[in-house]
């Protein structure tokens, strides 16, 4: 009588402890928890992806989110605004000079970088909207509508600069060089690569692709600036090199549209994608 009850295929070694493997008098298999922790090893490519995080997908939130506390987000919200005010009046200045230069010396460099500067001036007014109220400081669909916007203004400025630049070099325009054109080129080159690196590390920070192509836009504008002095330069030294300003002119031009294209490319789906969790306006 006894030898039928202790014949069990699942012993349960401890009357008191209840081996939570053994239910309905059958053993489940041994191994069940390691394959649940395959889901946890792939945090890496989610961030890559979509910049948002698991846990807060569902509410269309950035990365930042989850990195930042409260006062935290708000402290460097605050200084991208800063930031951008700053950025606005200091190239709207570049620009109205890189303007004159571009028509008084006939430089398709100096009109490159003139337009590229009204660019920036456009993108911190967007990066502006972008960080204006103080709710969405984390909001995905509101970074990424930021991102189309800038896209679209990238593309047709790189159409005006490519524009100038090919007209210049088919009419085989030569650059007039003076101390003026030397000036305006240090100070705005040396001015935009400051603004860019600032720019990248509060983009960094906030995980905002927004901030980050202000930045790059920033960058392009002093790698212009001091292209206006190499070039004006290096005529200076030899005439006949005198399609290098318009050269540089289309490879900027070419750069920035296709910048552009591929913030539309990678921003418009997402758009789509998180459009039904804004909530913040």
């Amino acid at each position: 009588m006894t030898d039928s009850s202790t014949a069990d295929p699942c012993p349960v070694p401890d009357p008191t402890i209840v081996d939570p493997s053994a239910r309905n008098g059958q053993c489940a298999p041994p191994e069940q928890h390691p394959p649940k922790r395959a889901n946890l090893a792939d945090p890496f490519n989610m961030d890559q992806d979509m910049k948002i995080s698991d846990s807060v997908e569902g509410q269309g939130l950035l990365e930042s989110s989850m990195r930042l506390k409260p006062h935290e987000a708000q402290s460097y919200r605050k200084k991208a605004l800063w930031v951008s005010w700053v950025s606005i009046v200091v190239t709207l200045i570049l620009a109205v000079a890189a303007f004159t230069v571009s028509f008084m010396r006939h430089s398709a460099s100096a009109f490159g970088f003139a337009f590229d500067a009204t660019l920036d001036v456009l993108s911190s007014i967007i990066v502006l909207w972008r960080y204006s109220n103080a709710a969405a400081v984390h909001s995905a669909h509101r970074e990424y509508i930021a991102c189309v916007i800038l896209g679209v203004v990238f593309i047709l400025s790189s159409l005006c600069i490519l524009g100038k630049a090919i007209h210049d070099l088919a009419t085989k325009l030569l650059p007039e060089v003076d101390d003026f054109l030397f000036s305006v080129s240090i100070v705005s080159g040396i001015t935009c690569i400051i603004l860019a690196v600032v720019k990248f590390l509060l983009g960094r920070v906030l995980t905002s692709r927004a901030l980050i192509t202000d930045g790059f836009n920033s960058l392009v504008g002093g790698v212009m600036g001091f292209s206006i002095l190499i070039s004006a330069e290096v005529f200076r030294h030899n005439s006949t090199v005198w399609y290098l300003d318009g050269t540089i002119g289309v490879l900027i031009g070419l750069i920035i549209m296709a910048y552009g294209i591929k913030l539309l490319v990678d921003m418009v789906p997402r758009v789509r994608q998180t459009r039904n969790y804004e909530r913040f306006e």
